[in-house]
């Protein structure tokens, strides 16, 4: 089984990326604090709140038989 790394005269020198692998990508820039997903409370307290007007909604159709 030959060696998967590159003989060692290939190698960049240590602190500097080889031009292949180089990203010309920019940056992503970083989205402000406060959004949706980060109050899990919230999202807690509205899933809570689905759960007992479905229960309430079939415990009023129990008690109307």
């Amino acid at each position: 089984m030959p060696d998967s790394l590159p003989p060692p005269d290939s190698l960049p020198p240590p602190g500097e990326t080889p031009p292949v692998e180089g990203s010309t990508a920019e940056a992503h820039p970083e989205r402000s604090d406060g959004g949706p997903f980060e109050h899990p409370r919230i999202w807690l307290g509205l899933i809570l709140l689905g759960c007992a007007l479905i229960a309430a909604f079939f415990l009023v159709r129990m008690i109307d038989l």
